[in-house]
């Protein structure tokens, strides 16, 4: 058994360590509730640019009436044979299972697809660090053209899965630069068939105890407004409880925001039989908000997935600070039995020495 001394010493160095736990969790919770408001305010984009093409869909032809194919490269369906895969992860650690839960999901779709070519985009260190060890990057070779501009042209394939890019620190400082450009990105491939479909892996947030892990198709489009969900993975009822418990503690509301009256605004301006004046041509309109369509199909991703990192990580450290705090409690019950069992040695050899006096 260890003496009364050691003893304090580790109830004095578990008690600094719930000091941090304890400041980890509000930083989080703090962190939480801007990510909220940050969701919450890129969403009436969202809605509108997704009312505008609706209500646009009405007014041109998506079909071409003499071939029968569609007219917009990105509403195009082809066999998938080669798929991007973005991965949205976390920067940092302390978050309980968040990344590891993300990655184990992409791994999951990696496996269920053993005939395709995957091609994987990590946005988040963690994904990236991971996706590197596993699987080898992609390699890229200059090329020019006929009129002598150089570009970078993909190299022949190593293996069926390869990291064509990652993004390390895009999530610390959300910008809709980045996110853009990457979409851009996603877009240009998908448009020049070197990809079949794109896909994304993130955690979709509603709320502290409304999560769930989706695997969603960014790429094609098929219906304007409609999430294309390959795969989702629900929360245990035990972890929505504890993630309950962590945002009472801190202040945190478990409802989402409600915007229904929002929506439903935005829903009539798609659907309503009002003939709108815009100043350029429609389909010119509907060519230019297609990839802003999917731009922010993205930024609302990972808006949604920062805000689950942080509330994963405001749970994590509330769950460390409650076992520190038993900790101390058993250290404490210890050391007093510890302390109890030398003051009664004491008491015999002194009655002991007494009787034999």
């Amino acid at each position: 058994m260890a003496n009364v001394l050691d003893l304090r010493r580790r109830i004095r160095s578990v008690k600094n360590t719930r000091q941090i736990t304890k400041a980890m969790k509000m930083v989080s919770a703090a962190k939480l509730r801007r990510a909220q408001e940050r969701a919450l305010s890129a969403r009436p984009y969202a809605r509108m640019i997704t009312s505008v093409l609706q209500s646009l869909t009405g007014r041109i032809e998506i079909f071409d009436p003499e071939t029968g194919n569609l007219r917009h490269p990105l509403f195009a369906t082809r066999p998938e044979k080669r798929v991007l895969l973005i991965i949205v992860s976390g920067d940092k650690g302390f978050a309980g299972a968040f990344n590891s839960n993300i990655l184990k999901t992409a791994f999951q779709f990696i496996e269920t697809n053993p005939d395709k070519e995957i091609d994987v985009e990590a946005v988040g260190r963690k994904g990236r660090d991971l996706m590197r060890r596993r699987y080898k990057a992609a390699e890229y070779v200059e090329e020019t053209d006929e009129h002598g501009q150089t570009r970078q042209v993909r190299a022949e394939r190593k293996g069926r899965v390869e990291v064509s890019g990652d993004h390390p620190g895009m999530l610390l400082k959300l910008e809709t630069a980045r996110v853009f450009k990457l979409a851009e990105s996603v877009i240009a491939r998908y448009v020049h068939e070197e990809i079949d479909a794109a896909y994304i892996v993130y955690n979709e947030f509603k709320s502290v105890i409304q999560q769930r892990l989706v695997v969603e198709r960014l790429l094609p489009l098929i219906e304007i407004g409609s999430q294309q969900v390959a795969a989702a993975v629900e929360p245990t009822e035990e972890e929505r409880e504890r993630a309950g418990e962590a945002a009472i503690s801190a202040g945190i509301a478990l409802e989402p925001a409600d915007t229904q009256e929002a929506d439903e605004e935005a829903r009539r301006f798609g659907t309503a039989q009002v003939d709108y004046i815009y100043e350029q041509p429609a389909r010119e309109l509907f060519n230019g908000l297609l990839p802003q369509y999917v731009s922010s199909m993205l930024y609302h991703a990972m808006t949604e997935s920062v805000a689950a990192e942080h509330a994963a990580r405001m749970t994590a450290m509330d769950s460390a600070s409650n076992n520190a705090s038993d900790m101390i409690d058993a250290y404490t019950l210890q050391m007093n039995r510890a302390r109890q069992a030398a003051i009664t040695k004491e008491i015999i050899e002194i009655v002991s020495g007494a009787a034999a006096v």
